[in-house]
């Protein structure tokens, strides 16, 4: 069993397990009831996304010290209790569960998943 991090809006993995989106908003024009058929995600948990005020920045850093100053913000939110205790609690299903974690966007680098995936791995997350 394992966690992965992915894209949403991508087709599905064999087996992937329930697909969580870790996104500000759902997705814009899917009706609700679509959202898993169309491999969005299964469940809408945005608790594991960055602010609003956080997404501006992320949208607008054009450097990477731009980008650096978003990462360091995020890991903040981050270390808030609420989502500390739920990145440890995902970090422990990684070992006897299927899941997958994404957002909507296409470079993994310049998103804030990147960013989930070693705040992951650091808690011990079993990763694909």
């Amino acid at each position: 069993m394992a966690l992965r991090i992915l894209r949403l809006g991508t087709p599905r993995f064999p087996q992937e397990g329930t697909r969580i989106g870790a996104v500000r908003r759902p997705p814009r024009g899917v009706p609700k009831q679509s959202y898993a058929s169309q491999n969005w995600f299964d469940v809408w948990y945005p608790d594991l996304a960055p602010s609003a005020d956080l997404v501006s920045h992320a949208r607008s850093a054009r450097s990477e010290k731009e980008w650096r100053a978003f990462v360091r913000a995020f890991r903040a939110e981050m270390n808030e209790p609420m989502p500390r205790r739920t990145l440890d609690l995902l970090a422990a299903l990684s070992h006897d569960a299927r899941f997958s974690i994404g957002c909507y966007c296409e470079n993994e680098q310049r998103c804030h998943r990147s960013v989930l995936r070693e705040l992951l791995a650091e808690r011990g997350a079993k990763l694909l």
